[in-house]
């Protein structure tokens, strides 16, 4: 299970870094999305992963350390909160800019100096 886990986190990062190298603002959004999803996941990893325990003490002999359970329910509601923002931020600039380019330039009117 734990590779599994490791998997599913590498795989997130992987694919968030590649799409903040993106040169357009919504890739990067997403990017930036995922690579939350893969701290959220590692963080709640950080509290050992078990199946079938209380996460209150008190209730049984073995319980789940809630910590981590909180810290990513806030860093969910919080990440939503940044990528609304982050969105409403790429759709003000694609209007204000007539371009989605994080550069503001799209490619082909770079012109390359040598």
């Amino acid at each position: 299970m734990e590779l599994l886990y490791a998997s599913c986190v590498g795989l997130l990062v992987s694919c968030g870094v590649f799409l903040i190298l993106r040169s357009r603002t919504f890739p990067i959004v997403l990017g930036l999305t995922m690579f939350s999803y893969a701290v959220n996941l590692f963080l709640f990893s950080s509290g050992r992963l078990s199946i079938n325990n209380a996460a209150v003490l008190g209730t049984s002999a073995e319980y789940t350390d809630p910590l981590p359970q909180a810290l990513v329910l806030t860093a969910i509601v919080i990440g939503f909160a940044m990528t609304a923002f982050v969105v409403i931020l790429a759709i003000r600039g694609r209007a204000d800019l007539g371009s989605d380019h994080v550069d503001g330039q799209p490619e082909k009117d770079k012109k390359v100096n040598v």
